[in-house]
């Protein structure tokens, strides 16, 4: 049996890490969904439905570039999935609708999320917009301020974006005020939780949406190459857009898989986001992972330069990937990632988001040292979004020719 249809198991686990620890009120409903989803993922009216949508909504299958600017200056070949031409700019509307649709088909009427960098709320606002449902987005105080573009369109697309003022002001605090208000509203709401975390059957459903990505991208690597790469890599924060790109691949056991974590700006708790380096295991939002945790064991407060990757946990499946060896994971700086940002700018033409530009960062130090070696990255969102702070913040970049 494949790994996909091995992973998770009944009870939502990946080895030691996912599960569902809930409060009593909300088990039934986590029941419901993962029901509706096991019947209508083998449903050829919901697959051919999310088809329809993926092909002439979403525009998919989305390309992968060959990066020959980037890749000339490296000495080593670098391809990437361009999920920032996937409509709504980021990979998150490959899980947004499918969500979306799901609840239709339970009759929900309303979409509740959390959102970081803002691509998790855009996409479930265009998804909520597609489907004529109500939509809330929680959203920390701190990345409404970093993200100001997101906000705007997500208000444009008719959400209520719900500011979040307790604690660190960023995601893990947006999910606390998304799982409050989903309490009182779930029997017409669905909670559409933004990455492969939370209670099961989250991490799976969200991996299996995703995987359409690394599925066409294998077929497409494939047809321009003649061979697979010899590396996979992807950023890594809750950790959505790095399995949806690992789907395609975990079998090739020659492919080297890696996940980008951010570093940030520090070793000590508060200036970095890299669970896999420093965390262990532990509990957040209801469910098992590697966790970043104080010295009472509670999360710890965490930082990135990108919003959507500043969270204290991550996938439980990432989890399970790094102790059973498949999956290396490995960090990049802020100070590397800003470069990386600039450099495929100015290179390619490219502006990534800031999240994607970890996983630009490490392809050019690991294509410096490996040169002649194909690495194929998910771009999975553009900088639309980045651009307004990281120009107000650190100007333009050493190959601008804005006049002084």
């Amino acid at each position: 049996m494949s790994y996909l249809k091995t992973f998770p198991n009944q009870e939502g686990y990946f080895g030691e890490f996912g599960g569902a620890f809930l409060p009593p009120e909300l088990v039934p409903h986590f029941a419901e969904i993962e029901q509706a989803y096991l019947r209508l993922s083998r449903s050829a009216d919901f697959l051919n439905e999310l088809k329809y949508i993926r092909k002439h909504y979403q525009g998919r299958p989305t390309p992968v570039y060959y990066a020959h600017n980037l890749s000339r200056e490296v000495g080593a070949h670098i391809y990437m999935k361009r999920e920032d031409l996937n409509h709504s700019g980021a990979h998150k509307l490959n899980h947004c609708m499918a969500e979306a649709l799901l609840a239709k088909h339970m009759g929900k009427s309303k979409l509740i999320a959390e959102t970081g960098a803002g691509q998790h709320g855009v996409a479930l606002a265009t998804a909520a917009a597609y489907f004529g449902m109500e939509c809330e987005i929680h959203m920390g105080e701190i990345d409404i301020a970093k993200e100001a573009p997101n906000v705007t369109r997500m208000k444009l697309l008719g959400s209520q974006v719900v500011p979040v003022s307790f604690g660190g002001r960023s995601l893990k605090e947006a999910v606390d005020s998304a799982f409050e208000s989903y309490l009182g509203q779930t029997d017409q709401a669905i909670f559409a939780i933004g990455s492969v975390v939370g209670p099961h059957p989250f991490p799976m459903m969200v991996r299996n949406f995703q995987s359409v990505v690394g599925h066409e991208s294998r077929e497409q690597f494939l047809d321009m190459v003649g061979e697979l790469p010899d590396q996979v890599a992807a950023c890594v924060g809750g950790g959505s857009n790095a399995l949806g790109m690992f789907a395609g691949f975990m079998e090739d056991e020659q492919v080297g898989l890696n996940g980008i974590e951010p570093l940030g700006k520090g070793t000590k708790i508060g200036e970095h986001s890299a669970t896999m380096t420093y965390g262990k295991p532990g509990m957040i939002h209801g469910f098992k992972c590697m966790l970043l945790s104080d010295e009472d064991g509670n999360p710890a407060p965490v930082h990135s330069i990108a919003s959507g990757l500043d969270y204290p946990g991550v996938g439980p499946e990432h989890s399970y990937l790094k102790t059973s060896g498949r999956v290396n994971y490995q960090g990049v700086t802020d100070d590397e990632t800003l470069a990386a940002f600039y450099k495929l700018s100015s290179a390619e033409g490219i502006i990534p988001a800031l999240e994607s530009a970890h996983a630009v960062a490490w392809a050019m130090k690991y294509g410096q040292d490996n040169p002649g070696s194909t690495i194929l990255i998910n771009l999975s969102g553009r900088g639309d979004k980045d651009i307004d702070y990281v120009t107000e913040t650190f100007g333009f970049g050493e190959h601008s020719y804005q006049e002084q």
